[in-house]
């Protein structure tokens, strides 16, 4: 497996993105795991990455994650994208389907980074 595999964790949680990354470098130590506090942050930043995984919170303030998620999706059209949230709404669930995006709960945990990044390998 190629080790220079980039990921995008957005959050406004310093918190929840630190957790991300933790979980995400026990499974692949040789990633580069980058983190955005903001949607707009992360609409600039994957401009120069080519992410393999996006997380997403979708409660931020400013863009939130579901309008990021939306233009992520069209500037990396080859990454897996995920919103992570506490909101469990079939409206939220059903929004990320039709964009093709993936859905996470958190709290973030390591069982669920590492089942997501299972799929993904």
């Amino acid at each position: 497996m190629n080790d220079s595999k980039t990921v995008l964790v957005v959050d406004d949680s310093r918190v929840s993105r630190m957790m991300a990354r933790q979980f995400i470098l026990a499974r692949q130590p040789g990633w580069l795991v980058e983190e955005a506090a903001t949607g707009e942050q992360a609409l600039e930043m994957a401009q120069a990455m080519s992410p393999v995984l996006i997380l997403v919170d979708v409660n931020m303030p400013g863009m939130g994650g579901l309008a990021a998620a939306g233009h992520l999706r069209v500037m990396c059209p080859h990454a897996h994208i995920s919103l992570v949230t506490a909101n469990v709404q079939n409206t939220t669930r059903n929004r990320a389907s039709q964009m093709g995006i993936g859905f996470m709960e958190k709290p973030i945990t390591e069982e669920r980074i590492h089942a997501l990044l299972g799929a993904l390998e």
